[in-house]
């Protein structure tokens, strides 16, 4: 199958975001030549080179802030910048930078979005030196991952430009979430939610990160999405895959992934929860937490230890040498409202990883939903410790049942997300589509 010219906007690869990490494994195999992306500098880090080495870097030229706000905006090149395997290396941020960011995000954001500033304080327009280079390139297809208002409205102004058939997926359900504070949120909420349906009339093909998105979608917004969840390269995960099932003084329990929205108080939970199995069994339970930053209330608890952030490359052999793999959701409601319909990327890495894996969250999410019906975790669905307590014993003191779990996860991994399967339908789909437009 020949395969079309792509412009991507919006989403780098790499190997630290879901988006990065799906849009990666679908496009895995594609020539390089016929790939770019398009993308802010503040995403231009931590790149996977080896699926696309062009970018179109947004910078001043393209990327402005409004007065007074742009009296602070770094000054950034725009243009091409060719990727290698040290760009893509990350670099460690300074003590300097991490508060900066801190700050920004944790306070001035916010502060901004209360008082109706957020959404207007930056826009993304078409320079001529970005024109030119589109013409230069001139893809067959776009495809767009965009959750934020700017970059919703930046997609619409290259589709306008361009004029060519456009992908647009969908990785959570940004658009309940992203106007919830401050006396003019329902205004912001109104207009984003028009300007994104306008961006949806726009694509050619709309795409969900779960069943329960495409199907909240069609009731929310009129329009058909085809749901592409993240695949996984099976011979990868294999490597390392976990086979043995006995468990040796120490019992793990890993946790690898984000600390944020959605992922927050569950995991605080786990880590009373197992200092009460420990207590019961007289067992010595560790909650291992893999993540960027250490939270506040590790010390509150003898069970948990924290580790930092391994390359994607050791993660088969991390999850295979944990006893269990833990998969949490926060039950707030904000939580819910943000990761109801989304399916976290490691999911199917965790089922594939053979080792077995504990879900923690509220029924009505796409994951837990699906780990229940499927029975390819031990879930809990109630806000509750001591279930979790229970869960964790229960595996503890029975190695059928952790044989079990792990196999049928190994197998629903193998049928529904090998990425040699997912990656031949997805590029069929966007050949079907390509053929039609040409017909027209």
């Amino acid at each position: 199958m020949q395969l079309p010219k792509v412009l991507i906007i919006g989403q780098p690869f790499n190997n630290n975001s879901g988006g990065g990490i799906t849009q990666a494994n679908l496009f895995a195999g594609w020539d390089k030549d016929k790939v770019a992306v398009v993308c802010t500098d503040h995403m231009f880090n931590n790149l996977n080179p080896g699926i696309c080495d062009t970018y179109y870097v947004l910078g001043s030229e393209e990327y402005k802030w409004s007065f007074p706000f742009n009296l602070l905006q770094r000054k950034v090149s725009s243009g091409v910048r060719k990727v290698n395997e040290n760009t893509g290396t990350h670099t460690a941020a300074s003590a300097k930078a991490k508060l900066r960011t801190k700050i920004i995000d944790q306070y001035f954001y916010p502060f901004l979005e209360y008082i109706g500033l957020f959404h207007r304080m930056s826009s993304i327009s078409l320079s001529g030196k970005l024109c030119a280079w589109l013409d230069a390139y001139n893809p067959d297809l776009v495809y767009a991952q965009a959750s934020t208002r700017e970059s919703v409205l930046f997609c619409s102004l290259v589709h306008d430009y361009l004029k060519k058939p456009m992908l647009y997926h969908v990785m959570d359900d940004w658009p309940s979430t992203i106007s919830q504070k401050g006396p003019f949120k329902k205004y912001w909420h109104k207009k984003i939610d028009r300007e994104l349906r306008g961006l949806l009339n726009r694509a050619t093909i709309l795409l969900s990160i779960s069943h329960a998105m495409a199907r909240e979608y069609k009731k929310r917004y009129g329009k058909d999405f085809t749901t592409f969840h993240n695949p996984i390269e099976i011979d990868f995960w294999k490597s390392h895959q976990r086979n043995k099932y006995e468990l040796g003084a120490n019992p793990t329990i890993l946790y690898a992934g984000r600390i944020g929205t959605g992922i927050q108080t569950s995991l605080e939970s786990l880590a009373e929860a197992v200092d009460k199995v420990n207590e019961a069994l007289k067992t010595s339970v560790q909650f291992v937490l893999q993540t960027k930053d250490k939270p506040a209330w590790i010390g509150k608890y003898k069970c948990v230890r924290h580790k930092t952030m391994v390359a994607y490359k050791e993660l088969p052999r991390v999850f295979a040498e944990a006893d269990f793999l833990y998969l949490p959701y926060d039950f707030s409601a904000e939580s819910i409202r943000f990761i109801k319909y989304s399916m976290p990327t490691k999911a199917p890495e965790y089922m594939i990883s053979g080792t077995p894996v504990i879900v923690f969250g509220p029924g009505e999410t796409a994951l837990v939903e699906d780990a229940v019906q499927n029975k390819w975790a031990m879930t809990v669905t109630e806000n509750n410790t001591h279930l979790l307590a229970e869960a964790v014993g229960a595996l503890v003191k029975d190695i059928n049942l952790r044989k079990q779990i792990a196999a049928v996860a190994i197998s629903i991994a193998e049928t529904n997300y090998n990425s040699e399967k997912v990656r031949n339908q997805f590029r069929e789909m966007i050949a079907s589509m390509i053929s039609k437009e040409n017909e027209q």
